[in-house]
């Protein structure tokens, strides 16, 4: 029996301005992973997703980023690693408090962007994250891609695996850069048929038409591209279609 977690970003609108469906991706995903101030989200944002993600059942995780409202994050940052833990452990113990008045509690940490980026390669930027989580609480699990550095640093942390639905990858199992033409897969079809073989048969075609050993235990569909709302169900009936079970992991 195969059993995968879908996740997506939520909560990355900030003040006025509004990113994404929330409410309708919360009826369709198991796992949440809520803005936390630093590249999206506000307080009052994070407190609605969190109320709603509580109401059904949706498991909370702290997706925590560079310091880059500007850039949403996507912006390469050299941040010390002793600072980096700092901010780490800043949003992550903000979303859990905010989390816990509503009934719930953060779950999992993943890191945004061009930090998730950073961590997949780089073990001291990993370690930086790794130890933010496990001075908070070690029981937490770290989501991230298969082969990041994380896996190597995590001392005893929970490492979690995931893939992207509609995201390109290269033949190494690196995703492909947003920067680089084709870096988001936008065919809802394509789409659907890439989580169903992610999950069923553990694999990916990357860029080049290579065949690529992609095993994993959560699968992301962004909540902040066109559409987004139906291609996630879209990809949970493809799913449940497959005999998948729809299970968070935390």
């Amino acid at each position: 029996m195969t059993v995968i977690d879908v996740n997506a970003d939520l909560g990355e609108g900030f003040g006025a301005w509004r990113l994404g469906d929330d409410s309708a991706l919360l009826d369709v995903i198991t796992s949440a992973n809520v803005a936390c101030g630093f590249h999206a989200g506000d307080p009052l944002i994070m407190r609605r997703v969190c109320a709603e993600a509580v109401e059904r059942g949706v498991t909370i995780g702290a997706q925590v980023s560079y310091r880059d409202l500007a850039g949403f994050g996507r912006r390469e940052m050299d941040v010390a690693a002793p600072e980096l833990t700092a901010e780490i452990l800043y949003q992550l113990a903000a979303l859990d408090g905010i989390a816990r008045t509503e009934g719930g509690r953060v779950a999992y940490v993943k890191p945004h962007g061009a930090l998730y980026n950073r961590v997949a390669r780089d073990p001291v930027q990993a370690r930086a994250v790794a130890d933010a989580v496990r001075a908070y609480d070690p029981s937490l699990p770290l989501l991230t891609l298969p082969g990041s550095a994380v896996h190597d640093v995590a001392d005893g942390l929970t490492v979690v695996a995931e893939c992207f639905a509609d995201r390109a990858y290269t033949p190494t199992g690196a995703l492909v850069s947003r920067r680089e033409p084709g870096a988001v897969v936008d065919d809802p079809d394509t789409v659907v048929r890439r989580a169903v073989r992610m999950a069923v048969d553990g694999t990916v075609v990357a860029v080049d038409g290579t065949e690529v050993t992609l095993r994993a235990r959560s699968i992301c569909v962004h909540g902040d591209t066109p559409g987004a709302v139906v291609l996630a169900k879209s990809v949970r009936s493809a799913l449940s279609a497959a005999g998948v079970v729809l299970e968070s992991f935390a």
